[in-house]
Formats: structure tokens, C-alpha cells, sequence
């Protein structure tokens, strides 16, 4: 059994060494075994892997001295999450188009969009993507770039020129830090760009964050508390501006 578990630990490196990110589905092919026994292995290695959005990815392509991990912060407050995802869900109008932000809240967002509509949804990150797929009729526009595995998520000017093409009906951003004075702040300085731009472009943005985040101040500002219509949390809705 430790024979076997550790030929599957080094076959795993060597394919992350040249592919860099493996998904959970391929990495449990390859190695003939189940996803599950795939994610005991990763998370029984941190020093090796990190598990991102449905992806593994090498331990040494985290940012940060203490890296903002999504399969670590999806089991946080994922409840929270969820019902906030639920108020927001009423913002989606059929045949628009939407732009669903990074991170593991907004996740649950895309669950909710209803199957009948037919939608347009932007984003830039691997799990959201990864979800979106699932949904028949949505569209989606991948906005491309610098991978960031840190953050599952895409930077750099392709994405931000795809977004001037865009007619943006409704944005839906996350924030790790939510102040009321300070504005709206994130962990990973390359997300700002694409959050400011969208914000820019969009005919109503919403920030939908859990409760958890209010009251935090985190290192990359991306807009102050005025730019959105309203802060959505598990428990509803706070208008910050006339509709």
C-alpha cells in the first residue's frame, strides 16, 4: 500500500512538472485510481500540491507567504456563500449578459442560473469556468492571459481588451475585505485590473460577499463602497445607491 501510494505521489509531480496544472478528473486517470483517493493524496502533501477550483497545481506556484488557497477558502462559510449567491441569483435576466468574478463565493451563482435562460457569462478563473460548462445554455467568454494558480484566475491586457468588446449587463464581484470607509479590497493585486474594468463597463455591479468579509481591509483596493448598486450578503440586500 506505501509503495503503491508513493509511485502514484511521483508519477503525479513528474506530469505536474511539465503540465503545471492537472485537472482532479485526468490526474485519477492517469494514475488509475479514484478522485477521491487523488484528493487524500494532495492534501496529505501540501508541501508537493495545492488543489485549486477542481485542479491540482505544484505547492511551489502559490503566491505569498501564506497563499490564498480555493479549496481551503470553498470550505469556509460555505453556507454563507451559498445563500448570498441565492439573493443575487435575482439580478440574472434572461438573453443578458453577466460577469461572475473569481474566487470560491460566486461559485454558487452559477448553480442558480436558471436552465431555461439563455445568458452570456464572463469570467476568468478555472472553477468558475469549470462550472459554467455545465449549463447548456450559457455562453461562455473566457477572458484569457497570466495564469495565476493562487487564485485559479487569468490576468494581463488580452482579458482587459476582450472586456472593452463587451456589453456587460450585470456584474457580480467578490471581495475578501469589505470596509465601509475604505472600499472594496482583494488579496491578489493582479485581479484589480479586470475587477476595475469591469466595474467601469457594467450597467449595474453588485458586490456579493458572505458576512465574514465585512468589516476587513485587505492589501489590493479595486473601488469604493459607492460604485456598487448594492452589498449582497447571506442575509439579503443593502442599497448603497437610488436604483
Amino acid at each position: 500500500m506505501a509503495n503503491r501510494r508513493a509511485t502514484r505521489i511521483i508519477a503525479l509531480a513528474d506530469a505536474l512538472s511539465t503540465r503545471r496544472v492537472l485537472h482532479l478528473k485526468d490526474a485519477a486517470a492517469l494514475l488509475g485510481v479514484s478522485e477521491m483517493t487523488v484528493r487524500r493524496d494532495v492534501a496529505d502533501n501540501p508541501e508537493l500540491f495545492g488543489y485549486l477550483g477542481g485542479h491540482i497545481v505544484p505547492a511551489a506556484d502559490f503566491e505569498g507567504d501564506a497563499p490564498y488557497e480555493l479549496a481551503r477558502a470553498a470550505d469556509s462559510h460555505a453556507a454563507a456563500k451559498r445563500e448570498a449567491c441565492v439573493h443575487a441569483a435575482r439580478h440574472i435576466r434572461p438573453d443578458e449578459t453577466i460577469f461572475i468574478d473569481c474566487g470560491t463565493t460566486l461559485e454558487y451563482l452559477v448553480d442558480l442560473i436558471p436552465e431555461n435562460y439563455s445568458t452570456t457569462a464572463v469570467c476568468y478563473s478555472l472553477n468558475v469556468a469549470e462550472r459554467l460548462t455545465r449549463k447548456p445554455n450559457v455562453r461562455i467568454v473566457m477572458l484569457g492571459g497570466v495564469y495565476h494558480p493562487s487564485s485559479a484566475s487569468f490576468s494581463g491586457n488580452s482579458g482587459l481588451e476582450t472586456l472593452n468588446h463587451l456589453g456587460i449587463n450585470v456584474a457580480f464581484l467578490s471581495a475578501a475585505g469589505v470596509d465601509p470607509g475604505r472600499g472594496a479590497t482583494c488579496v491578489h493585486f493582479h485581479e484589480v485590473p479586470v475587477k476595475q474594468r469591469v466595474i467601469a463597463l457594467a450597467r449595474e455591479n453588485y458586490l456579493v460577499v458572505d458576512k465574514s468579509k465585512i468589516g476587513r481591509l485587505k492589501p489590493a483596493f479595486f473601488a469604493p463602497m459607492g460604485v456598487f448598486r448594492s452589498v449582497i450578503t447571506e442575509d439579503g440586500e443593502t442599497m448603497l445607491s437610488a436604483a
